[in-house]
Protein backbone atom coordinates (compact mmCIF):
# COMPACT_ATOMS: atom_id res chain seq x y z
CA UNK A 1 0.00 0.00 0.00
CA UNK A 2 1.22 3.14 -0.95
CA UNK A 3 2.45 5.54 2.19
CA UNK A 4 0.08 8.25 1.35
CA UNK A 5 -2.82 5.44 1.46
CA UNK A 6 -1.70 3.54 4.82
CA UNK A 7 -1.61 6.93 6.64
CA UNK A 8 -4.71 8.00 5.36
CA UNK A 9 -6.64 4.95 6.34
CA UNK A 10 -5.22 4.85 9.60
CA UNK A 11 -6.89 8.55 10.00
CA UNK A 12 -9.93 6.67 9.08
CA UNK A 13 -9.56 4.33 11.76
CA UNK A 14 -9.18 7.05 14.28
CA UNK A 15 -12.02 8.50 13.53
CA UNK A 16 -13.89 5.61 14.16
CA UNK A 17 -12.23 5.18 17.29
CA UNK A 18 -13.25 8.62 18.22
CA UNK A 19 -17.00 7.20 17.38
CA UNK A 20 -16.88 4.44 20.04
CA UNK A 21 -14.97 6.48 22.69
CA UNK A 22 -17.87 8.85 22.47
CA UNK A 23 -20.17 6.27 22.88
CA UNK A 24 -18.60 5.02 25.81
CA UNK A 25 -18.14 8.50 27.60
CA UNK A 26 -21.56 9.90 27.33
CA UNK A 27 -22.61 6.38 28.36
CA UNK A 28 -20.94 6.51 31.81
CA UNK A 29 -21.97 10.82 31.51
CA UNK A 30 -25.98 9.20 31.17
CA UNK A 31 -25.59 6.66 34.43
CA UNK A 32 -23.93 9.30 36.22
CA UNK A 33 -25.97 12.42 35.80
CA UNK A 34 -29.32 9.98 36.16
CA UNK A 35 -27.92 8.74 39.53
CA UNK A 36 -28.12 5.21 37.97
CA UNK A 37 -27.49 2.03 41.39
CA UNK A 38 -24.15 1.08 41.42
CA UNK A 39 -25.38 -2.45 39.73
CA UNK A 40 -28.45 -3.60 37.66
CA UNK A 41 -29.53 -1.79 34.08
CA UNK A 42 -28.76 1.75 33.54
CA UNK A 43 -29.88 4.29 31.19
CA UNK A 44 -30.44 3.84 27.15
CA UNK A 45 -26.51 5.51 27.43
CA UNK A 46 -27.63 9.17 25.72
CA UNK A 47 -27.81 11.97 27.30
CA UNK A 48 -30.32 14.75 27.49
CA UNK A 49 -30.41 18.56 26.81
CA UNK A 50 -27.30 20.86 25.75
CA UNK A 51 -24.97 17.83 26.98
CA UNK A 52 -26.62 15.92 24.50
CA UNK A 53 -26.06 18.52 21.86
CA UNK A 54 -22.40 18.38 22.80
CA UNK A 55 -21.82 15.09 22.16
CA UNK A 56 -23.66 15.12 18.71
CA UNK A 57 -21.92 18.08 17.85
CA UNK A 58 -18.49 15.54 18.19
CA UNK A 59 -20.23 13.22 16.29
CA UNK A 60 -21.25 15.55 12.83
CA UNK A 61 -17.79 16.77 13.18
CA UNK A 62 -16.35 13.53 13.00
CA UNK A 63 -18.37 12.15 10.13
CA UNK A 64 -17.31 15.28 8.05
CA UNK A 65 -13.83 15.19 8.81
CA UNK A 66 -14.14 11.15 8.06
CA UNK A 67 -16.34 11.86 4.67
CA UNK A 68 -13.44 14.25 3.15
CA UNK A 69 -10.42 12.16 4.65
CA UNK A 70 -12.60 9.72 1.99
CA UNK A 71 -12.70 11.98 -0.97
CA UNK A 72 -8.76 12.19 -0.51
CA UNK A 73 -8.14 8.27 -0.02
CA UNK A 74 -9.43 7.74 -3.66
CA UNK A 75 -6.82 9.81 -5.19
CA UNK A 76 -4.22 8.02 -3.76
CA UNK A 77 -2.79 5.42 -5.73
CA UNK A 78 -1.95 1.74 -4.73
CA UNK A 79 1.72 0.97 -3.77
CA UNK A 80 3.95 -1.96 -3.50
CA UNK A 81 5.37 -4.35 -1.12
CA UNK A 82 5.45 -3.22 2.00
CA UNK A 83 8.39 -3.38 4.53
CA UNK A 84 7.86 -6.02 6.75
CA UNK A 85 8.00 -4.59 9.88
CA UNK A 86 4.91 -2.28 8.48
CA UNK A 87 3.10 -5.84 7.33
CA UNK A 88 3.20 -7.20 10.77
CA UNK A 89 1.90 -3.91 12.64
CA UNK A 90 -1.19 -4.57 9.82
CA UNK A 91 -1.33 -7.76 10.46
CA UNK A 92 -1.62 -7.67 13.78
CA UNK A 93 -3.72 -4.74 13.33
CA UNK A 94 -6.13 -7.08 11.18
CA UNK A 95 -6.38 -9.52 13.91
CA UNK A 96 -7.68 -7.08 16.25
CA UNK A 97 -9.82 -5.23 14.11
CA UNK A 98 -9.91 -6.45 10.65
CA UNK A 99 -13.75 -7.53 10.34
CA UNK A 100 -14.27 -3.79 11.31
CA UNK A 101 -11.77 -2.74 8.65
CA UNK A 102 -13.43 -5.14 6.28
CA UNK A 103 -16.98 -4.52 7.11
CA UNK A 104 -16.01 -0.53 6.48
CA UNK A 105 -13.95 -1.33 3.66
CA UNK A 106 -11.10 0.41 5.03
CA UNK A 107 -8.06 -0.22 2.65
CA UNK A 108 -5.99 -1.13 5.53
CA UNK A 109 -7.57 -4.51 5.62
CA UNK A 110 -5.31 -7.57 4.40
CA UNK A 111 -7.62 -9.16 1.05
CA UNK A 112 -6.86 -12.79 0.96
CA UNK A 113 -3.61 -14.28 -1.36
CA UNK A 114 -1.70 -16.61 -1.92
CA UNK A 115 2.67 -16.39 -2.29
CA UNK A 116 4.06 -18.87 -4.56
CA UNK A 117 7.65 -20.10 -3.48
CA UNK A 118 9.63 -21.30 -6.72
CA UNK A 119 8.59 -23.20 -9.42
CA UNK A 120 5.16 -25.57 -9.86
CA UNK A 121 6.29 -29.18 -8.51
CA UNK A 122 4.34 -32.25 -8.26
CA UNK A 123 3.65 -31.52 -4.47
CA UNK A 124 2.77 -28.57 -2.94
CA UNK A 125 2.95 -27.35 1.07
CA UNK A 126 0.30 -24.82 1.97
CA UNK A 127 1.07 -23.07 4.70
CA UNK A 128 -1.64 -20.98 7.21
CA UNK A 129 -0.17 -18.24 9.41
CA UNK A 130 -2.09 -17.68 12.82
CA UNK A 131 -3.77 -14.38 14.30
CA UNK A 132 -2.24 -11.16 14.04
CA UNK A 133 0.41 -12.60 12.04
CA UNK A 134 1.27 -12.60 8.37
CA UNK A 135 3.04 -14.92 5.35
CA UNK A 136 6.00 -13.83 5.91
CA UNK A 137 6.54 -14.36 9.36
CA UNK A 138 7.15 -17.84 9.00
CA UNK A 139 10.26 -17.01 9.05
CA UNK A 140 11.08 -17.11 12.78
CA UNK A 141 14.66 -16.14 14.21
CA UNK A 142 15.90 -16.88 10.85
CA UNK A 143 14.11 -20.34 10.35
CA UNK A 144 11.40 -21.04 8.08
CA UNK A 145 9.64 -24.51 8.13
CA UNK A 146 8.21 -23.70 4.35
CA UNK A 147 11.40 -22.51 2.74
CA UNK A 148 13.93 -25.41 4.75
CA UNK A 149 11.05 -28.35 3.65
CA UNK A 150 11.32 -27.07 0.12
CA UNK A 151 14.95 -27.20 -0.16
CA UNK A 152 15.53 -30.58 1.19
CA UNK A 153 12.09 -32.48 0.19
CA UNK A 154 11.67 -30.40 -3.33
CA UNK A 155 8.11 -29.00 -2.60
CA UNK A 156 6.51 -25.99 -3.61
CA UNK A 157 5.57 -23.64 -0.45
CA UNK A 158 2.93 -21.53 -0.96
CA UNK A 159 1.87 -19.29 1.69
CA UNK A 160 -1.47 -17.75 2.40
CA UNK A 161 -1.82 -14.36 3.63
CA UNK A 162 -5.50 -13.36 5.45
CA UNK A 163 -7.45 -10.74 7.35
CA UNK A 164 -7.12 -13.28 11.21
CA UNK A 165 -10.17 -10.63 12.42
CA UNK A 166 -12.86 -11.99 9.95
CA UNK A 167 -14.79 -14.88 10.73
CA UNK A 168 -12.59 -18.38 10.36
CA UNK A 169 -15.28 -19.90 8.56
CA UNK A 170 -15.58 -16.79 6.45
CA UNK A 171 -11.62 -17.28 5.85
CA UNK A 172 -12.52 -21.04 5.38
CA UNK A 173 -14.89 -20.62 2.60
CA UNK A 174 -13.02 -18.15 0.67
CA UNK A 175 -9.89 -20.43 1.06
CA UNK A 176 -11.65 -23.56 -0.34
CA UNK A 177 -12.57 -21.70 -3.66
CA UNK A 178 -9.30 -20.12 -3.96
CA UNK A 179 -7.60 -23.91 -3.77
CA UNK A 180 -10.01 -25.12 -6.18
CA UNK A 181 -9.10 -22.77 -8.63
CA UNK A 182 -5.65 -23.06 -8.07
CA UNK A 183 -5.44 -26.58 -8.24
CA UNK A 184 -7.37 -26.99 -11.41
CA UNK A 185 -4.66 -24.79 -12.85
CA UNK A 186 -1.59 -26.19 -11.72
CA UNK A 187 0.36 -27.32 -14.48
CA UNK A 188 1.56 -30.14 -12.67
CA UNK A 189 -1.31 -32.99 -12.77
CA UNK A 190 -2.45 -34.62 -9.79
CA UNK A 191 -0.16 -32.84 -7.88
CA UNK A 192 0.21 -33.62 -3.70
CA UNK A 193 -1.10 -31.30 -1.14
CA UNK A 194 -0.01 -30.80 2.57
CA UNK A 195 -1.31 -28.15 4.70
CA UNK A 196 0.58 -26.99 7.51
CA UNK A 197 -1.13 -24.91 9.66
CA UNK A 198 0.39 -22.46 13.17
CA UNK A 199 -2.68 -21.26 15.71
CA UNK A 200 -5.51 -20.39 14.39
CA UNK A 201 -4.13 -21.18 10.38
CA UNK A 202 -5.23 -24.68 11.53
CA UNK A 203 -8.75 -23.67 12.45
CA UNK A 204 -9.18 -21.96 8.84
CA UNK A 205 -7.72 -25.08 7.41
CA UNK A 206 -10.37 -27.67 9.15
CA UNK A 207 -13.07 -24.67 7.87
CA UNK A 208 -11.79 -24.86 4.32
CA UNK A 209 -12.37 -28.97 4.37
CA UNK A 210 -15.44 -28.76 6.04
CA UNK A 211 -16.96 -25.93 3.54
CA UNK A 212 -15.21 -28.17 0.36
CA UNK A 213 -16.77 -31.27 1.27
CA UNK A 214 -20.27 -29.43 1.42
CA UNK A 215 -19.68 -27.79 -1.92
CA UNK A 216 -18.37 -30.91 -3.79
CA UNK A 217 -14.76 -29.20 -5.07
CA UNK A 218 -12.16 -31.59 -6.05
CA UNK A 219 -9.50 -30.48 -4.26
CA UNK A 220 -9.54 -32.00 -0.89
CA UNK A 221 -8.78 -35.27 -2.53
CA UNK A 222 -5.05 -33.90 -3.55
CA UNK A 223 -4.55 -33.57 -0.05
CA UNK A 224 -2.34 -36.17 1.60
CA UNK A 225 -1.99 -34.47 5.08
CA UNK A 226 -2.41 -31.61 7.41
CA UNK A 227 -0.17 -30.96 10.46
CA UNK A 228 -1.37 -28.81 12.96
CA UNK A 229 1.27 -26.59 15.20
CA UNK A 230 -0.68 -25.28 18.80
CA UNK A 231 -3.83 -25.30 16.63
CA UNK A 232 -6.66 -24.40 19.55
CA UNK A 233 -9.73 -26.80 18.00
CA UNK A 234 -10.89 -26.32 21.32
CA UNK A 235 -10.68 -22.80 22.71
CA UNK A 236 -7.99 -20.54 23.78
CA UNK A 237 -8.40 -19.82 27.56
CA UNK A 238 -7.19 -16.03 26.94
CA UNK A 239 -10.37 -15.25 24.83
CA UNK A 240 -13.11 -17.18 27.56
CA UNK A 241 -11.27 -14.67 30.29
CA UNK A 242 -12.03 -11.61 27.93
CA UNK A 243 -15.41 -12.59 28.01
CA UNK A 244 -15.79 -13.20 31.27
CA UNK A 245 -14.27 -9.77 32.47
CA UNK A 246 -16.66 -8.42 29.90
CA UNK A 247 -20.09 -10.12 31.44
CA UNK A 248 -18.60 -8.71 35.04
CA UNK A 249 -18.46 -5.42 33.27
CA UNK A 250 -21.96 -5.27 32.37
CA UNK A 251 -23.18 -6.26 36.02
CA UNK A 252 -22.57 -2.26 36.60
CA UNK A 253 -23.85 0.86 34.79
CA UNK A 254 -21.33 2.83 35.26
CA UNK A 255 -18.90 -0.02 33.96
CA UNK A 256 -20.70 -1.33 31.41
CA UNK A 257 -20.32 1.69 28.64
CA UNK A 258 -16.87 -0.12 29.27
CA UNK A 259 -18.06 -3.17 28.16
CA UNK A 260 -18.21 -1.61 24.80
CA UNK A 261 -14.60 -1.55 24.35
CA UNK A 262 -14.29 -5.52 24.62
CA UNK A 263 -16.84 -5.17 22.04
CA UNK A 264 -14.20 -3.46 20.29
CA UNK A 265 -12.34 -7.07 19.39
CA UNK A 266 -12.85 -9.15 16.38
CA UNK A 267 -14.97 -11.82 15.06
CA UNK A 268 -11.76 -14.20 14.47
CA UNK A 269 -10.96 -13.67 17.86
CA UNK A 270 -14.02 -15.02 19.87
CA UNK A 271 -14.18 -17.66 17.47
CA UNK A 272 -10.92 -18.55 19.40
CA UNK A 273 -13.04 -18.81 23.10
CA UNK A 274 -14.09 -22.55 21.55
CA UNK A 275 -12.53 -22.70 18.11
CA UNK A 276 -15.18 -22.11 15.81
CA UNK A 277 -15.01 -22.94 12.30
CA UNK A 278 -18.27 -23.41 10.51
CA UNK A 279 -20.76 -20.49 10.57
CA UNK A 280 -23.41 -22.45 12.46
CA UNK A 281 -21.11 -22.02 15.78
CA UNK A 282 -21.69 -18.51 15.63
CA UNK A 283 -24.56 -17.28 13.64
CA UNK A 284 -27.46 -15.63 15.34
CA UNK A 285 -25.60 -15.89 18.60
CA UNK A 286 -24.10 -12.55 19.95
CA UNK A 287 -20.59 -13.15 20.46
CA UNK A 288 -20.05 -10.87 23.21
CA UNK A 289 -22.59 -12.85 25.27
CA UNK A 290 -21.44 -15.03 27.92
CA UNK A 291 -22.47 -18.60 26.35
CA UNK A 292 -21.50 -22.06 26.63
CA UNK A 293 -20.04 -24.21 23.76
CA UNK A 294 -22.77 -24.86 20.93
CA UNK A 295 -20.36 -25.86 18.11
CA UNK A 296 -21.46 -28.01 15.98
CA UNK A 297 -19.19 -31.12 16.73
CA UNK A 298 -16.52 -31.29 13.22
CA UNK A 299 -14.58 -34.09 12.61
CA UNK A 300 -10.81 -34.25 10.58
CA UNK A 301 -11.45 -34.24 6.89
CA UNK A 302 -11.87 -37.99 6.00
CA UNK A 303 -9.11 -39.98 4.65
CA UNK A 304 -6.99 -37.13 5.73
CA UNK A 305 -3.52 -37.79 7.43
CA UNK A 306 -3.71 -35.88 10.03
CA UNK A 307 -1.07 -34.40 13.29
CA UNK A 308 -1.33 -32.01 16.06
CA UNK A 309 2.21 -30.51 17.22
CA UNK A 310 1.87 -28.88 20.84
CA UNK A 311 4.47 -27.11 23.13
CA UNK A 312 4.23 -27.73 27.03
CA UNK A 313 5.11 -23.99 27.64
CA UNK A 314 2.25 -22.55 25.56
CA UNK A 315 0.14 -20.35 27.19
CA UNK A 316 -1.93 -19.09 24.47
CA UNK A 317 -3.10 -22.61 23.57
CA UNK A 318 -3.69 -25.32 26.05
CA UNK A 319 -2.18 -28.62 25.27
CA UNK A 320 -5.12 -30.57 25.28
CA UNK A 321 -6.99 -28.00 23.16
CA UNK A 322 -3.85 -28.53 20.42
CA UNK A 323 -4.46 -32.33 20.42
CA UNK A 324 -7.89 -31.79 19.87
CA UNK A 325 -8.68 -33.35 23.49
CA UNK A 326 -12.19 -32.46 24.81
CA UNK A 327 -13.81 -33.60 27.99
CA UNK A 328 -17.14 -34.55 25.93
CA UNK A 329 -15.49 -37.55 23.74
CA UNK A 330 -17.94 -36.45 20.99
CA UNK A 331 -15.56 -33.18 20.77
CA UNK A 332 -12.75 -35.05 20.57
CA UNK A 333 -10.41 -35.24 17.59
CA UNK A 334 -9.48 -38.45 16.81
CA UNK A 335 -5.57 -37.78 15.87
CA UNK A 336 -4.07 -41.33 16.55
CA UNK A 337 -1.48 -41.17 19.61
CA UNK A 338 1.50 -41.75 17.18
CA UNK A 339 0.39 -38.19 15.52
CA UNK A 340 -0.01 -36.21 18.97
CA UNK A 341 3.51 -34.89 19.45
CA UNK A 342 4.36 -32.18 22.55
CA UNK A 343 7.52 -30.60 22.98
CA UNK A 344 9.11 -30.18 26.31
CA UNK A 345 9.25 -26.58 27.27
CA UNK A 346 8.11 -25.11 23.71
CA UNK A 347 5.89 -22.22 23.68
CA UNK A 348 3.61 -21.03 20.82
CA UNK A 349 6.27 -19.33 19.01
CA UNK A 350 8.73 -22.06 19.13
CA UNK A 351 7.37 -24.33 17.30
CA UNK A 352 8.03 -22.10 14.59
CA UNK A 353 11.62 -22.62 14.50
CA UNK A 354 13.11 -25.16 17.10
CA UNK A 355 15.12 -28.01 15.89
CA UNK A 356 12.70 -30.41 16.70
CA UNK A 357 9.62 -29.74 15.28
CA UNK A 358 10.83 -28.82 12.07
CA UNK A 359 12.88 -32.57 12.32
CA UNK A 360 9.44 -33.47 12.92
CA UNK A 361 7.79 -32.21 10.39
CA UNK A 362 10.31 -33.54 7.79
CA UNK A 363 10.08 -36.76 9.18
CA UNK A 364 5.72 -36.53 8.44
CA UNK A 365 6.36 -35.21 4.92
CA UNK A 366 9.43 -37.20 3.73
CA UNK A 367 8.47 -39.20 0.38
CA UNK A 368 7.62 -42.52 0.76
CA UNK A 369 7.64 -42.68 4.94
CA UNK A 370 4.33 -45.31 5.96
CA UNK A 371 1.25 -44.19 5.49
CA UNK A 372 0.69 -42.50 8.99
CA UNK A 373 -3.26 -41.39 8.83
CA UNK A 374 -6.25 -42.11 9.93
CA UNK A 375 -6.99 -43.63 6.65
CA UNK A 376 -5.32 -43.35 3.92
CA UNK A 377 -6.54 -43.49 -0.20
CA UNK A 378 -5.35 -46.25 -2.35
CA UNK A 379 -3.22 -44.39 -5.23
CA UNK A 380 -4.92 -44.02 -8.36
Amino acid sequence: MHPAATALAATRLAFDAVEGLTRVVEGMHANIAAGAPPLGRGTDGRTRGVTRLVYTSIRVVNAGARAALDRGLALVPPGGREPDARSAALAALNGVVGDHLAATQNPLAIPMRLRQEGEPRPRLLLLIHGLCMNDRQWRWNGHDHGAALARELDLTPLYLHYNTGRHVSENGRELAERLEDLLAEWPVRDAELTILAHSMGGLVARSACHDAAALGHAWPERVRRIVFLGTPHHGAPLERGGNRLETLLGASPYLAPLARLGALRSAGITDLRYGNVREEDWWELDRFTRHGDRRTPTPLPDGVECHALAGTRDVLVPVRSALGIHRDPARTLPFPEAQRWVGEGLDHFALLDHAEVYARLRAIMTPDAPPRGRRTRAAS
